[in-house]
């Protein structure tokens, strides 16, 4: 269902396209429709939504392994920049910078996608664990890390950079950015 209504928005522009065709496109009636998919925004985001707890299986996963969460966490990010996944904004397929197009060109879509996020940090803070409030701060910080560098990622190749030529530097800022992470901000001391 929801590759056909991205197939139908990237043709048609995603407003250009209503849930009734979504619907016929996929075959099934529109109350089946909603079953899987509450808003016609889900239909385009299923994809973030497959990784929303992405992050606190990691911190999980990394922690039975004996690995602290900043360490998983980056190196999942390493892996994922490694493999190219579009999640990293290290991608150049065209499928992809097609699906970013529809995306930031959306402000429905973009708005929805913020609520992702904001289920991302809730899911990540309880992996977290601790302190309630140090596990909500430290888990923005940390969604709101992977955001800028996958944004970073995407808008060099938006801009037409290849992927393979934007890699060093993006290791280099997912190193930077973790470092940051583990070290705190710079800003705490007068100047």
């Amino acid at each position: 269902m929801s590759d056909a209504a991205i197939a139908l928005f990237l043709e048609r522009g995603f407003d250009g396209v209503s849930v009734a065709e979504v619907a016929a496109a996929a075959e099934v009636s529109k109350p089946t429709l909603f079953r899987y998919f509450p808003a016609k925004e889900d239909l385009a985001l299923h994809r973030f939504a497959d990784h929303q707890d992405e992050p606190a299986r990691v911190v999980e996963a990394g922690r039975a392994a004996g690995t602290p969460p900043l360490d998983a966490l980056y190196a999942h990010l390493l892996d994922g920049l490694g493999r190219r996944d579009p999640v990293t904004g290290l991608c150049d397929a065209p499928e992809v910078l097609a699906y970013h197009r529809l995306l930031y060109g959306t402000p429905a879509l973009l708005a929805r996608l913020h609520a992702y996020q904001a289920g991302t940090e809730a899911a990540l803070a309880g992996a977290l664990g601790g302190d309630p409030l140090v596990a909500r701060l430290a888990a923005g910080q940390i969604v709101a890390v992977l955001r800028i560098l996958a944004d970073g990622n995407a808008a060099r190749i938006a801009g037409g950079e290849t992927a393979d030529a934007v890699a060093t530097d993006a290791v280099a800022a997912a190193g930077k950015a973790f470092g940051t992470l583990r070290e705190g901000l710079p800003y705490g001391a007068a100047a």
